[in-house]
């Protein structure tokens, strides 16, 4: 650990294993327990808590408090842990808490994700890669996002709800149920309002996989079909256009039910 890259006021356990690279601003404190991969930067009043694992070229705001104990009544102490990977974008005041024995023991952020201000991602939650968690979305304990969604402000998040990936929120979306994905969802509670055409378009997506995945949307929402026969129709559609592939296997893997 370079002593140039740490300012005097921190506070670092000496358990903590920082790379050499890794910087750390003014009065942040880095608990036991916690590593930290190259090229990291970490800025002042920061608290990181252990077990915690943060990797390669991530950006911590000021104010944020990581791996930190779960808020949840059956935590009594157990050595859960806090993993984030590379290349995150954290903004001031997250709060990013540990996982529970109860569950997976482990909340995960993987990679190129942007989490901005006042964001809360509670215990057991699993974050995929390129995702925007916008200014004070909250998830509750238990939560899965999958790649390349978008949670708008103030978007809340029910516990164990599982967002789909290519999902938009609008702001102040509170969502009880499971999101399946190319959704855009909105409301108290949120409901689905078409795809997110924009979003795909801007990742590459052609105009006939779009028109298809559009298809596929409507056999799910607006065919008046049960769920199972949907799925049958959906496995069909999946044939000639792959990425309805996406959403078909997200409704095998759904618990709460989706949005309605």
């Amino acid at each position: 650990m370079a002593a140039a890259n740490i300012h005097a006021t921190a506070i670092i356990d000496p358990t903590a294993e920082l790379d050499s690279s890794v910087e750390v601003g003014p009065y942040s404190i880095i608990g036991a327990n916690v590593k930290i991969d190259a090229g990291t930067r970490i800025a002042s009043h920061v608290v990181i808590n252990g077990p915690s694992i943060i990797g390669k070229n991530n950006h911590i705001f000021q104010y944020c408090s990581l791996g930190e104990a779960p808020q949840d009544k059956k935590y009594k102490g157990e050595p859960t842990l806090l993993e984030i990977g590379d290349n995150n974008t954290i903004r001031e005041f997250c709060t990013l808490n540990r996982g529970t024995v109860q569950d997976k023991n482990s909340t995960k952020i993987a990679n190129d994700n942007w989490i901005m201000a006042y964001v809360h991602i509670a215990h057991d939650c699993q974050i995929g890669s390129h995702t925007i968690l916008a200014n004070n979305a909250s998830l509750a304990g238990h939560v899965d996002i999958h790649d390349y969604a978008i949670l708008g402000g103030f978007t809340l998040i029910h516990q164990f709800c599982k967002i789909g990936s290519y999902v938009i929120t609008a702001v102040g979306s509170v969502v009880f149920k499971d999101v399946p994905p190319y959704v855009t969802a909105a409301g108290y509670d949120a409901k689905p309002h078409g795809i997110n055409a924009e979003g795909l378009r801007r990742h590459g997506y052609s105009a006939e996989t779009i028109l298809q995945i559009k298809r596929a949307y409507k056999t799910l929402y607006r065919n008046a079909l049960t769920l199972d026969e949907a799925k049958a129709e959906l496995a069909l559609m999946q044939k000639n256009t792959p990425e309805i592939g996406l959403l078909a296997d997200f409704l095998k893997i759904s618990t709460r039910g989706i949005i309605r």
